[in-house]
């Protein structure tokens, strides 16, 4: 699911009433009060999950192909489907994950897990139909397979800046404050200081170790994520009563002091829902299944962040396979994320449900609400020593998978789609460190951005974000769907449209920053394309009307040649096409056969090849060329047989027949289970 779309009215949904409860008796606590709780044995865990987490990027810096573009960026185009789920799964449940989503069950009971759900069958459509498209066409990022596609610049480069903005301004803005708030309610630390150490971890081995350190250390915290929540899950659960208790508490879960004649501090009557009423549901059924699927699609199919790992599979067997293991990963969040913020406004009304803003200010620092404390709340209440300290590790482990998956993803997306523009002679050695230097960049601002992030409005921020991603991801999904399926659509057609939608989107944007959400109690002034449109259905109609314009335009220009379709649109994928840029993948010959390493085509290369071989260079210098992925040994020019076989490698859409059926039984068998939880929770 969108990471974007996880607080969404929460804070206007909260209050306080004057009904006691027996589940809370002490007076609400600031962010601080609980630095006394962590013991030496949380420390220690806190410590040693660092330790590890650095070793492990380490050692998969050392093993790693970093020294091509396709190497440190794709990770080579050798990992297998293990990591690349576990990698889909992290990469996407972030901390603003665990915070909001938590929040929000907190907030409105079970429907936003259907965001999670939703996500299973365009991880399947990932699968299946993109990724084969894409791999054929030879692709690195997005916007060079629309640039493929279409031709021309204009298309690429806008959407190589439209992801970078919504990279930087959104998912890096949102995992940060997330973080940070979690860390602070936790902790009690500094939130600039536990922020800036953070990303400099996070940063020091995206940078030295690329995609293959990215999705192996994205392995480990997504074990740590999963077996954590799952202990404070069934914590929670023993503490409220399970499932039924669950259901009995959370309806009565009543806060002490109330905005007077409201009802918006009582708990949903349709919490233990998904389908809620069409009309004045707070998630609306058609949206959810309709409109929440244009969401799905831009985040799971077109969006770099999460493309770039299903790329990087060795064939595409295994590309499917981690699109069923993310698939199998996204039920739990319901479970271990949603439900526990829902156990934790059972367990705390007063600090969770608070509306009054005296109350909730002295809560959490936010006046609105304070739903987004619902995780962190449970977790400083319930877990014992050490497992507590598991937790902080869980939370920052979501915080940094989140945070290297968008710094290695824009790196990759300002170094091929941008730079390579402006220095079109740029080497390969130039690459890697423009890549490299531009993630220490981002890692600036991000540290520039943190008070903006400290000064906003807790429960607004995850409404900015939800709108961002509302009014500017249907188009970019339109255009990719008309793109892969439609051979007719042509590049003014795909240009206009994206203008047409994005001006669209800008439109409701702004007029939603105007307007604020009126809080518990205040007359809603908001006009009605805000009030009385729900954000999943806007998006969905910015999906049809962009399709429209699309079709319409190219229909009035010239199609696009056939021969220039070859392997870019799914009737045309096994079609050959022109060759690939071998640029980006020269130094991977290697793999091409098993039994003959990298190392042998060096030395090979040193000793029959045209390369002398050169004197040892300092260890200061071997150094800087090890972290800036620069090769130490001089590396050979591939041969034209060799030139071949690399690139019928990378463009290949071959399986094997066997596990091609185990792919598909395995889909199937999810869809089963997925449709089950539909019908069972509607």
């Amino acid at each position: 699911a969108p990471k974007s779309s996880l607080s969404k009215k929460g804070s206007s949904l909260l209050a306080a009433m004057s009904q006691p409860t027996p589940t809370t008796t002490e007076p609400p606590r600031l962010p601080g009060d609980t630095t006394a709780a962590f013991g030496v044995a949380d420390i220690i865990v806190v410590v040693l999950y660092f330790a590890f987490v650095l070793a492990v990027g380490i050692w998969s810096s050392i093993r790693a192909s970093r020294g091509t573009i396709g190497g440190y960026f794709l990770a080579g185009r050798s990992m297998t489907w293990w990591p690349i789920g576990a990698s889909l799964m992290s990469s996407n449940v972030g901390s603003g994950l665990f915070i909001g989503l938590a929040g929000t069950g907190a907030a409105g009971g079970l429907a936003v897990g259907a965001f999670e759900w939703n996500a299973t069958w365009a991880l399947l459509a990932l699968g299946w139909i993109f990724v084969p498209v894409y791999i054929a066409a030879g692709v690195v990022t997005m916007p060079e397979y629309l640039q493929k596609r279409f031709g021309g610049q204009r298309i690429q480069i806008y959407m190589s800046v439209l992801s970078l903005i919504l990279y930087i301004f959104t998912k890096i803005s949102t995992d940060i404050f997330s973080g940070a708030l979690f860390i602070q309610i936790s902790l009690g630390w500094n939130l600039y200081l536990s922020t800036v150490v953070l990303l400099a971890v996070t940063a020091v081995y995206t940078i030295a170790g690329g995609l293959t350190a990215v999705i192996y250390t994205d392995v480990l915290q997504t074990v740590i994520m999963v077996l954590g929540a799952l202990v404070l899950m069934f914590i929670g659960f023993e503490k409220v009563g399970w499932y039924e208790g669950l259901q009995e508490k959370y309806s009565t879960a009543i806060p002490k002091i109330i905005v007077p004649n409201t009802t918006c501090h009582l708990p949903r009557a349709d919490a233990f829902h998904l389908f809620r009423d069409p009309i004045t549901g707070d998630i609306p059924w058609p949206g959810l299944i309709f409109g929440l699927s244009v969401l799905a699609l831009w985040c799971w199919c077109t969006d770099q962040v999460i493309v770039q790992r299903s790329l990087s599979a060795k064939n595409l067997s295994h590309a499917k396979g981690g699109s069923v293991l993310g698939g199998y990963l996204k039920i739990f969040p319901m479970f271990f994320i949603v439900m526990p913020g829902m156990i934790s406004r059972a367990l705390y009304p007063d600090e969770v449900g608070c509306v009054d803003p005296d109350i909730c200010k002295r809560v959490c620092g936010a006046a609105v609400g304070c739903s987004n404390i619902a995780y962190p709340k449970l977790v400083i209440e319930l877990m014992p020593d050490g497992l507590r300290g598991l937790m902080i590790a869980v939370m920052m482990a979501a915080l940094m998978s989140s945070l290297t998956s968008i710094f290695n993803s824009s790196s990759t997306l300002f170094v091929i789609d941008i730079w390579q523009r402006v220095r079109r002679q740029a080497s390969e050695q130039e690459l890697m460190i423009v890549g490299r230097v531009f993630i220490l960049i981002l890692v600036v601002i991000s540290i520039l951005w943190i008070p903006i992030i400290q000064s906003a409005n807790s429960g607004k921020l995850f409404d900015y974000i939800q709108s961002i991603t509302s009014y500017l991801a249907p188009p970019i999904t339109a255009l990719f769907l008309l793109a892969i399926f439609c051979k007719r659509i042509n590049e003014p057609g795909a240009f206009w449209g994206l203008m047409v939608g994005l001006a669209i989107g800008l439109v409701r944007m702004i007029i939603e920053f105007i307007y604020n959400t009126p809080s518990c109690g205040e007359e809603d002034r908001r006009p009605a394309v805000l009030k009385d449109l729900h954000y999943l259905y806007f998006a969905l109609i910015l999906c049809v009307l962009t399709a429209i314009v699309i079709v319409l335009i190219s229909l009035c220009t010239p199609p696009m040649p056939e021969e220039k379709l070859a392997c870019l649109t799914w009737w045309t994928r096994h079609r050959k096409g022109p060759a690939i840029d071998l640029k980006n993948y020269k130094n991977e010959a290697a793999q091409i056969n098993p039994a003959c390493g990298e190392n042998d085509l060096v030395g090979r290369a040193e000793s029959g090849g045209k390369e002398e071989a050169a004197a040892k260079p300092p260890c200061w210098k071997m150094m800087y060329l090890w972290f800036c992925g620069l090769p130490i040994s001089p590396t050979p020019t591939l041969s034209q047989e060799e030139r071949a076989a690399l690139e019928q490698r990378l463009t290949s859409i071959e399986e094997k027949p066997l596990w091609k059926s185990v792919c598909n039984a395995n889909a199937i068998l999810l869809l089963a289970i997925n449709v089950f939880l539909w019908a069972y929770f509607g």
